[in-house]
């Protein structure tokens, strides 16, 4: 079933159950919105399907993927698309020392290329309808979030693409909004199969490792279907003259989810306030205890 006359289209990345963009999609869907859900294996969202939403399958990573979704979405809507949510995304907890650069690609794969790729793709059908695109980032984008150093810097390319791509995307009507995403009850740490390498200069601290790799979902976490509220008001709001839109319209950077707010108002103090905070709530303080123990045993022998 495809949308009603008039009716407003959305389409979003990632929506596999359990995670923000399957909740993205029944609230988007409870305001009367066209979904247009979509994952790489679209059997897992015959529940949508079943509410009238378009179900697709996509995969992000993949070009031929990306056009054929492109090309099915212009048929079913018209040759327009109103907004556009690019949800799919990946974890990364890892140390910066530790890291496999073909792991880390596969990361930027899917948090910033695919990203690049459906902004590209799908430019005409949201410029034909002065569209919005959506881009979930994540706190992560600008704070020291240890352990996470290629999450980090993924979604700090986001945010800085997303920036750009607003200016370029102005004349044309169509809009950018950057979710920056605090600690939301999700999937995306739910596999926690990652570990330490035997050499890693982390093993010292292995259980603050272990603890980091559900840190986001364990502090502060805030509901799924309350973050999804929250993004999908602030998407529908109308438009607002451009110093009003934080407050009264669609804003280009919405702060969303637990540490949100407060990280928000950390920036205005300089980096060292999250630097300081970060430090010792992952527990890298403890770190320093260890070493300097060592250090002291070293001395006495």
């Amino acid at each position: 079933m495809g949308p009603q006359p008039g009716q407003k289209t959305v389409l979003i990345t990632g929506c596999t159950p359990g995670g923000i963009g399957h909740a993205l999609c029944l609230e988007f869907h409870a305001k009367g919105v066209h979904v247009i859900a979509t994952a790489r294996n679209p059997a897992v969202l015959s529940e949508m399907a079943d509410l009238g939403m378009t179900t697709l399958a996509l995969d992000v990573t993949n070009s031929e993927s990306i056009k054929t979704c492109h090309d099915q979405v212009s048929q079913l809507t018209g040759g327009k698309l109103d907004i556009l949510v690019n949800n799919a995304g990946r974890t990364h907890t890892h140390p910066a020392t530790d890291i496999d650069l073909d792991d880390v690609r596969e990361t930027f794969e899917t948090n910033v290329f695919g990203v690049m790729a459906m902004c590209a793709s799908f430019s005409d059908l949201l410029i034909s309808a002065k569209g919005l695109i959506i881009n979930i980032a994540s706190l992560a984008a600008i704070t020291p979030y240890a352990f996470g150093s290629v999450y980090c810097a993924s979604k700090g390319a986001v945010t800085s693409y997303s920036r750009t791509l607003r200016l370029e995307l102005k004349p044309f009507g169509v809009r950018v909004m950057v979710a920056m995403t605090g600690t939301v009850r999700s999937q995306i740490a739910s596999k926690t199969h990652r570990t330490l390498p035997e050499n890693s200069i982390y093993q010292r601290v292995k259980e603050i490792f272990e603890k980091r790799l559900t840190f986001s979902q364990n502090n502060a976490t805030v509901k799924t279907e309350d973050y999804a509220k929250k993004l999908v008001a602030k998407a529908l709001q109308g438009e607002s003259p451009l110093i009003l839109r934080a407050w009264f319209g669609r804003p280009d950077w919405l702060w969303a989810g637990g540490w949100a707010g407060k990280v928000w108002l950390a920036t205005w103090f300089g980096e060292w306030i999250l630097d300081f905070a970060l430090y010792r709530l992952i527990g890298l303080n403890k770190l320093e205890m260890v070493l300097r123990e060592e250090e002291r045993q070293k001395k006495l022998k």
